[in-house]
């Protein structure tokens, strides 16, 4: 269905971008693509700190974007589904990419996984590098 045809559509896909609109959520929906981690292990990678990370991932639960697994005294975050994998993969091709949104875009829809840039060296060091 697209979105210009029904308003109701619209109203549902906008409130669902809302959820994604927020720096901290996006940075722990990124971290997450790889897989399940705990909220120290998210925290590590982000940086958010406890008091804000536990409000997201709230926030995150709520809306059915993330779903929670316990273990022991662990709590342990994933993706909710597929849907959201793409949906997070789709934002960063278009808006963390190297420029070329279409081409990573279309990476994501075909259901490639797509490699992270990875650091490189430049300049003289890029050059000395042996491997």
């Amino acid at each position: 269905m697209t979105l210009y045809s029904s308003r109701s559509a619209a109203d549902v896909a906008a409130e669902r971008l809302k959820i994604y609109a927020q720096p901290q959520r996006l940075m722990i929906l990124s971290r997450l693509i790889d897989g399940e981690h705990t909220v120290s292990e998210i925290d590590e990678a982000t940086g958010i700190g406890q008091p804000a990370l536990s409000q997201q991932l709230a926030e995150l639960r709520r809306a059915d974007i993330v779903k929670t697994r316990r273990a022991s005294k662990q709590v342990y975050y994933r993706l909710a589904d597929e849907n959201v994998m793409v949906c997070v993969k789709g934002i960063e091709a278009m808006f963390g990419g190297d420029g070329n949104a279409a081409g990573a875009l279309s990476l994501v829809l075909v259901g490639a996984n797509p490699v992270r840039p990875v650091s490189r060296p430049k300049g003289a060091a890029a050059f000395a590098r042996v491997g």
